[in-house]
């Protein structure tokens, strides 16, 4: 399990190196040794007379195929997660799926990124350094200065392409921040999007975030809109994409080796999620944030992923001590951990389904998992108190607990898309 691996450009490059590289592939004529992608296009070498009788078609050209032995490849990446937040890690949001996958494999306490989700998906993605692939900053943020327009060039090619020109079947569901804001509309181009990015298949959404409960999905170039049904959650969907995804590839193309991609939107804000969900937490977070550092901190040494001797932080000067808080206070922060918390552990459950669904594949004993639990640390975009909705945070309105308590048994919900703090 990759929770926090080696720098981004290592586990990328392992993928691409265990995958087969592209003097290993047989190319569609046969060659090896090429070093440079794409392969070259094959040319007729038949012979062509005046009749049939004395013209030769010569072999019709092969497909490339994947090295023998080479291994299916599942990268799961979670979205503005802390490393105190998933009980993998010594939080207090339940993660045995993630827990069963760490004991059967490695687990690493150190995952570099750039903070910031665009930037480390392209370095994720291409392993190269973050302007190198164009994103030195989310794409709504582009500009025409060098490395940061958002646009990731052909000469960086994503670990995807190299897989799918070396005889790979590829996907990627869930959330795709790397497209240039301007070329996400119907119109395209389509360059830039997953389906241009060495993705055979993509269904997911095209933003930064978006509503879990009534997001704005695509299917490949297709726009497919918001699902209407009333017990529809994304993280769930994807779940069944990506596990359909590899019914019809092992169907299809049983011999084939496969690359998915598995981006799902939690545990970025809006925080939402089952009703049922959320009750279970109720009260399990009244101790509050300062108690809950220490608490998680005593986990982590526990479980070894921290130094024995390790000094637990002061709490920022900046941040207010629990106790100082008032009633109300104390009720709607406690009430947004609840949610934070069922949203995280409903990920949890459905990237599980996944992962068993893989550990039944004929070809499972040869297939690389790598989860990487958060592309960057927990956000703190909501300000101290947080807000119910994102969009008045950034049009720079900040919302008071006072404003917020009445709606407390809403958040989690549809009426709302909330951030805390």
């Amino acid at each position: 399990m990759l929770q926090a691996g080696t720098k981004i450009a290592v586990s990328v490059l392992a993928i691409a190196a265990i995958a087969g590289s592209p003097t290993l592939a047989q190319s569609t004529s046969g060659s090896s040794g090429q070093t440079v992608l794409p392969f070259a296009e094959p040319h007729f070498k038949g012979n062509v007379g005046t009749t049939f009788k004395d013209s030769d078609p010569a072999a019709f050209p092969k497909a490339v195929k994947a090295p023998e032995g080479a291994p299916n490849v599942l990268l799961v990446l979670l979205d503005d997660v802390g490393f105190g937040q998933f009980s993998v890690s010594g939080g207090g949001v339940p993660s045995p799926n993630m827990e069963k996958l760490a004991s059967a494999g490695l687990f690493y306490n150190r995952f570099h990124t750039t903070a910031l989700c665009s930037p480390t998906r392209a370095a994720l993605l291409t392993g190269r350094n973050h302007q190198v692939a164009g994103t030195g900053i989310i794409t709504e943020l582009a500009t025409g200065y060098d490395g940061y327009t958002g646009v990731i060039p052909k000469s960086t090619a994503t670990v995807a392409e190299i897989l799918r020109q070396n005889g790979y079947a590829t996907a990627w569901i869930g959330k795709n921040h790397n497209t240039p804001i301007y070329e996400t509309s119907p119109m395209g181009p389509y360059d830039h999007w997953p389906n241009g990015l060495g993705f055979n298949y993509f269904y997911g959404f095209m933003a930064g975030d978006t509503n879990q409960i009534r997001p704005y999905l695509f299917q490949n170039q297709t726009p497919i809109g918001t699902p209407d049904d009333p017990s529809y959650l994304l993280s769930t969907d994807l779940a069944s994409k990506s596990i359909e995804w590899l019914k019809m590839a092992e169907a299809v193309e049983p011999g084939k080796p496969w690359f998915l991609y598995l981006a799902p939107a939690a545990t970025h804000a809006p925080h939402q999620a089952p009703k049922e969900l959320i009750a279970k937490f109720k009260g399990k977070f009244d101790m509050g944030w300062d108690e809950y550092r220490k608490q998680t901190f005593e986990r982590q040494k526990r479980l070894g992923i921290v130094p024995q001797d390790a000094v637990l932080t002061p709490r920022p000067a900046s941040l207010p001590a629990w106790d100082s808080l008032n009633v109300d206070q104390k009720k709607l922060y406690a009430r947004m951990m609840e949610v934070f918390a069922a949203y995280g552990d409903h990920v949890d459950q459905e990237v599980g389904r996944v992962l068993d669904y893989v550990a039944t594949l004929p070809d499972a004993n040869n297939t690389m998992i790598i989860y990487i639990v958060g592309d960057n640390g927990s956000s703190a975009e909501g300000g101290l108190d947080g807000t119910l909705n994102e969009n008045a945070f950034f049009n720079a309105y900040q919302m008071t607990y006072q404003q917020m308590l009445p709606r407390i048994d809403e958040i989690g919900r549809e009426t709302f898309q909330p951030f805390p703090g």
